[in-house]
């Protein structure tokens, strides 16, 4: 490709793809969803065909030309499985050396051994929340799923009963606590203090998952009754196996991305300097494709091995683990891609504009077009960035503990609602096996939960600090 090519695509990328009005943009937005939806729950739509479909129709309602709405989708399409596909498939590889060596059982039985009954929602979504401090939300699915998935068949558990506190200890480690990219764009943006937004964060972050996660999940299960999706389950090692791993090699190899990722962010807050030569190491190793990729290849001896795998069945066990995964990458990819053509629309400059002369406290401000913005792109960093970027004049005027706190509510309206526009609602509904009602009634409200708690908190120590 010329540099002249790479040039007019860029500038493609940043023009709008419409020059609609905001009345006929938002109209084209409600449109578009609900194209999708319908397609989906009426005519039973695979949501990959039901997503490029609305995205398409998004464009024709907001009058775009076909060409550049098209572009959009597949940029978007491509930079979502990009980013997210090659982790999925390292991820799936890395669940399938855990379930056919059998150290996933190892996991399950140690924990089924020492946390049962009521206590189990909270062990998951301890675990959860401690492998998801560095970790992109995409990551810490694909490393949670197979022990959630486990778990719960094992143990005869609902599958929300279990599943939802570890969404909620993912969820809100990434909207509110730094080292996310998230909290990190707001921290930057609003000029606020790191030290003290970690510290407020965790405060807020503890009782809203508590809140989120094991409590939700009680109602959770008896609205949704659902089993563990037996295509996704891992299945029981085979009984020609001698051995299985140890729990702590077991351990070791699933916590190695997550250290890794604390390694590189703990560097970057501690160092900051882009040319200093540990930085620039710790950057590659701590980068989420290196980090899982080194514990696919480190799993196949402290698991494949250990279990007396011979080269040929390691072989075969990265294959098959790459079978069941395709139609959610495409799905997820098709998410990415409706979400891009929201964004080149113009819908986040429209909510911007839409917010200039709200008259109310910055807190709340930043919250509500933080939730604007994740309702509509279905992105929480566009949201967070889009909003702290509108609210940083009114921090000027704040103290270090309220611009910390500004930071918090963005984060918190960027989990606001997450619905058919995001990539990770078809992430979840896909990996737990639920049709699209199935998925707003717990993965969504799941998500509000936490949007709506996280700011009561945030709201409360307003008042005290």
């Amino acid at each position: 490709m010329t540099s002249l090519s790479v040039e007019m695509l860029a500038a493609d990328a940043v023009e709008p793809i419409t020059s609609a009005g905001n009345a006929q943009l938002g109209i084209a937005v409600l449109a578009g969803i609900a194209v999708i939806v319908l397609l989906i729950t009426k005519l039973k739509m695979h949501a990959f065909l039901a997503l490029t479909i609305g995205s398409l129709a998004l464009g024709s309602f907001a009058g775009a030309n076909p060409a550049k709405t098209i572009a959009s989708f597949t940029a978007g399409l491509g930079s979502t499985v990009a980013s997210v596909g090659v982790l999925i498939a390292l991820g799936a590889i890395l669940g399938k050396l855990l379930a056919d060596s059998g150290g996933a059982d190892q996991i399950v039985d140690t924990i089924l051994a020492r946390a049962s009954g009521r206590a189990m929602p909270w062990a998951m979504v301890l675990i959860a929340s401690i492998i998801g401090l560095p970790l992109f939300f995409e990551v810490g699915i694909v490393l949670m799923i197979p022990v959630v998935l486990l778990v719960a068949k094992r143990g005869n558990y609902s599958l929300m009963r279990i599943g939802i506190p570890a969404l909620a200890g993912l969820s809100v480690m990434h909207g509110l606590i730094p080292p996310h990219p998230g909290p990190l764009v707001a921290i930057d943006a609003l000029g606020a203090n790191l030290g003290v937004t970690l510290a407020l964060g965790v405060l807020v972050a503890i009782p809203t998952v508590i809140i989120a996660g094991p409590v939700f999940s009680r109602y959770a299960a008896r609205w949704v009754d659902i089993e563990a999706p037996e295509k996704m389950i891992p299945q029981r090692p085979s009984e020609d196996l001698d051995r299985r791993p140890a729990f702590g090699a077991t351990l070791a190899t699933i916590l190695l991305p997550v250290v890794l990722m604390l390694v590189k962010a703990l560097v970057d807050i501690v160092v900051d300097d882009p040319e200093n030569h540990v930085q620039r190491v710790t950057d590659v190793i701590g980068s989420p494709l290196i980090a899982l990729l080194a514990a696919v290849l480190v799993g196949m001896f402290t698991l494949g091995r250990a279990a007396g795998f011979t080269k040929e069945r390691l072989s075969g066990t990265v294959e098959k683990s790459l079978v069941p995964i395709a139609g959610i990458l495409l799905i997820v990819g098709a998410g990415g891609g409706f979400k891009q053509t929201l964004i080149d629309a113009g819908v986040g400059q429209m909510i911007l504009e839409f917010s200039e002369n709200w008259s109310i406290p910055a807190l709340l401000l930043g919250w509500l077009i933080a939730v604007a913005i994740r309702l509509a792109t279905g992105s929480a960093t566009v949201a967070t960035i889009s909003a702290a970027g509108l609210v940083a004049p009114l921090a000027a005027g704040l103290s270090t503990s309220h611009v910390a706190l500004l930071v918090l509510a963005v984060g918190a309206g960027s989990l606001f609602f997450s619905h058919v526009n995001d990539a990770g609602f078809w992430l979840v509904k896909e990996y737990f096996g639920m049709d699209v009602p199935q998925t707003v009634k717990t993965w969504s409200v799941m998500e509000t939960i936490i949007s709506v708690v996280a700011l009561g908190f945030i709201m409360l120590l307003s008042l005290v600090l």
